[in-house]
């Protein structure tokens, strides 16, 4: 699957194992790169659902976004990047079709004050 990132800065953060060791210690590091693994190894996204991570949607105020476990409670959160994003004829996401994404970063969506992803 093809992987892009929300900014420059956090790609070079991801790319470089050292600098993100430094950033966010070495468990969540590992599983960072783990999941981006994973992710990139993927023909479509529907291949991840069963896989270890718990790929999922998320709902409510962080409709449209996708995430998977990182070290608890963080997890990696990413968009679909197909234009236009794939739709089931029943609605919701085709997960088959879902060839391209974007991170977006890291959060712990059960904090109250956590909106956005870093």
């Amino acid at each position: 699957m093809h992987i892009e990132f929300k900014t420059e800065r956090l790609q070079k953060e991801f790319e470089d194992s050292r600098a993100l060791q430094k950033k966010r210690g070495v468990v969540q590091a590992n599983k960072i790169m783990t999941r981006m693994a994973q992710i990139e190894g993927a023909l479509a996204l529907d291949q991840l659902r069963n896989q270890p991570g718990h790929f999922h949607e998320l709902t409510e105020d962080k409709a449209g976004w996708l995430a998977c476990d990182l070290d608890q409670p963080n997890r990696l959160i990413y968009e679909v990047a197909n234009v236009p994003v794939p739709q089931l004829d029943a609605g919701g996401l085709d997960w088959s079709k879902v060839t391209h994404v974007r991170i977006l970063g890291v959060l712990n969506y059960h904090e109250r004050n956590k909106k956005q992803p870093v």
